[in-house]
């Protein structure tokens, strides 16, 4: 994370925002209302060096009521499991429960159900060992590397991702490292290794490979970038740490070593303070597009053309996204952007992107008031900046983030972490004119009863809908549950699911304004909230 090499660049940077392609229309912003203050969450994130980055949040039903639960990390403080308690429409509010989680050196969280017993467990990335915590129901958790032979290390982790490889009764996780923390880090430090945590026997890990070369880690993502049927790994790397490194893709076969891949591949050399990741099919083609964000220099990737080979175009400019400087105030410096979110915020059926920004740590040459970013995609495909309208243009030193539906009232609601203060609530009271929507969550049978690594895909009129359903990217956390789709004025919509194995399933004509459990082989089964 250095600073450009004159501050004058950076300016001239920052003043391309201000001819960004015109927008055909403005799409209708949602009104975000903070309330913080009587939602109950008190937790900060606080510490120093080791912990300029991460952050996350994971958020997950952990009482089986089907309302997101969340935990949030301290940091050098101890980490904090919030039971949701909010109404169905009514405001967001959460109690803090003992739970097993009230850790320390605590950077980051995903939720993955790593047993396949139906009960989601935890992945707790931290400055140190890294533990699996495994869900014993009621917001119970208990340490479990030892029972599953899960080598945490001693690194400093700000990164992870989770997928099940074809045949496999057990997940593989990767796990991205940092600094090496024991090493002198003047002026820098070098990077870790990154592990890749593979199946072993006996119901328990293999020892980790290493994957070299490493080139510390802020984002990692197990994606279907080919539409092969066979994720591979996808990390994000911040260049300040090293020389000569890049963004990676490794390709993960089942029963072989991982293939790092190269310009023979097709794969073109990138080199950003990579933070977070977003993935979302933007286009309608059966491939997913990736937002990375970075400092002053947010990518948009997208296949220049489908199929087999990697090679990736950068279109953020042309579709609006750049998001490389604060859009209110007048601290025109270069932003900083961490976590990333592709989801339909005013529900009119097109993907929107929230961003997370904050300046690393008093960085002169970039934004100390830069506020986070909501961008909302209108019918040509552009976005447009509609954060200060929504209310959600904090100035707080952000991290980490989850849009959640947490009220289960069909509008996606916010969290967001920030450094060294504590973490912000938004409940979304929806967009002048409204939107129909429909929110899905799946199943199957074991092992990976979550079917992560499935394809959604939800059709209203002539227009599809397309996610890949992941456990990993962002920045230092992720999300498990409901997965949400704004319909516009669309009173029905067809849903499919393409599982891991390459099975599709269909549900034609679901009722919009409805929650359905999607198992397979299964009629859609509809969930009515509490009251």
């Amino acid at each position: 994370m250095r600073t450009p090499h004159s501050f004058a660049a950076a300016l001239l940077l920052a003043g391309l925002g201000l001819v960004q392609p015109a927008s055909a229309q403005t799409p209708a912003a949602p009104r975000f209302v903070d309330e913080t203050a009587a939602s109950g969450i008190t937790t900060s994130y606080d510490g120093d060096w080791f912990y300029i980055v991460g952050g996350g949040v994971a958020a997950f039903d952990c009482n089986g009521d089907s309302y997101a639960d969340i935990v949030l990390p301290g940091g050098e403080s101890k980490a904090q499991l919030y039971v949701n308690t909010s109404k169905q429409g009514g405001s967001l509010t959460f109690a803090p429960a003992e739970s097993g989680l009230e850790l320390d050196s605590v950077g980051g969280l995903y939720p993955a159900d790593v047993d396949s017993d139906g009960v989601t467990d935890l992945l707790v990335l931290r400055v140190g060992e890294n533990l699996v915590m495994r869900g014993l129901g009621a917001c119970k958790f208990e340490r479990a590397n030892e029972a599953w032979g899960f080598d945490g290390g001693d690194a400093w982790t700000a990164s992870a991702a989770l997928t099940f490889e074809r045949g496999s009764i057990w997940p593989t996780i990767a796990v991205g490292n940092y600094i090496d923390r024991n090493e002198d880090l003047s002026p820098w430090g070098s990077c870790t290794d990154n592990w890749l945590h593979r199946p072993g026997e006996a119901g328990k890990f293999a020892a980790p490979l290493p994957l070299k070369p490493s080139f510390c880690a802020l984002s990692m993502l197990f994606t279907d970038w080919d539409k092969s049927g066979t994720p591979s790994l996808r990390v994000s790397n911040d260049r300040e740490y090293y020389e000569g490194g890049q963004e990676q893709m490794w390709r993960v076969l089942p029963g072989v070593a991982p293939q790092l891949l190269t310009p023979a591949d097709g794969w073109k050399v990138l080199r950003i303070w990579g933070m977070g990741i977003a993935s979302y099919d933007l286009d309608s083609d059966g491939y997913p597009e990736y937002f990375l964000t970075s400092m002053a220099d947010n990518k948009l990737q997208t296949l220049t053309a489908p199929g087999p080979k990697p090679d990736y175009k950068d279109v953020a400019y042309a579709r609006g996204v750049t998001a490389h400087r604060p859009y209110t105030g007048d601290d025109l410096r270069p932003s900083t952007a961490w976590h990333a979110q592709f989801d339909d915020v005013n529900n009119d059926g097109l993907a929107d992107l929230f961003v997370a920004k904050g300046n690393v740590d008093q960085m002169p040459d970039f934004a100390v008031h830069d506020p986070n970013n909501l961008l909302l995609q209108d019918a040509d495909g552009k976005f447009v900046e509609a954060g200060d309208k929504a209310g959600i243009a904090n100035n707080g030193n952000s991290r980490g983030a989850a849009l959640v539906d947490f009220n289960l009232d069909g509008l996606l609601d916010l969290v967001v972490v920030n450094r060294r203060t504590g973490a912000q609530v938004w409940r979304n009271t929806g967009a002048e004119g409204g939107g129909n929507w429909i929110e899905v969550e799946l199943r199957q049978a074991a092992p990976n009863e979550d079917a992560i690594g499935s394809w959604i895909e939800v059709k209203r009129g002539d227009a599809t809908m397309r996610r890949e359903l992941t456990v990993g990217g962002g920045h230092a956390g992720g999300q498990l549950g409901w997965v949400h789709f704004g319909l516009g004025d669309a009173t029905t919509a067809s849903v499919a699911v393409v599982w891991p194995d390459g099975t599709r399933s269909e549900w034609p004509d679901l009722a919009a304004g409805g929650f359905y459990v999607l198992e397979r082989d299964k009629a859609a089964s509809p969930f009515s909230p509490r009251d």
